[in-house]
């Protein structure tokens, strides 16, 4: 086995296992609502996510309040979607 390997090996292990505590220790909200998660990741993100078509909001019918997917959040930040940003030239 290689070095890198080994190494991606033991870093999802360490991921999972965190994963895993938390879970247990105190339950994650399967949805975040939008104040939420303009806190975690940023507003101008969510909203660059948002206007791409990377994350749906979900807006239940008896509240006003939208929400997201948490999992969809995680996914899309831990993701490289740096590729819409303008290069400097163009800014």
């Amino acid at each position: 086995m290689k070095y890198t390997e080994l190494a991606t090996l033991l870093k999802n292990a360490a991921e999972q296992g965190t994963a895993n505590a938390i879970k247990e220790e105190q339950p994650v909200p399967d949805q975040l609502t939008k104040a939420d998660a303009y806190r975690l990741y940023g507003r101008s993100n969510v909203d660059r996510w948002l206007r791409e078509g990377l994350i749906s909001k979900q807006q239940p019918t008896d509240t006003s309040q939208i929400f997201f997917d948490r999992s969809e959040l995680e996914a899309v930040a831990a993701s490289s979607n740096r590729i819409t940003y303008l290069p400097v030239a163009d800014r």
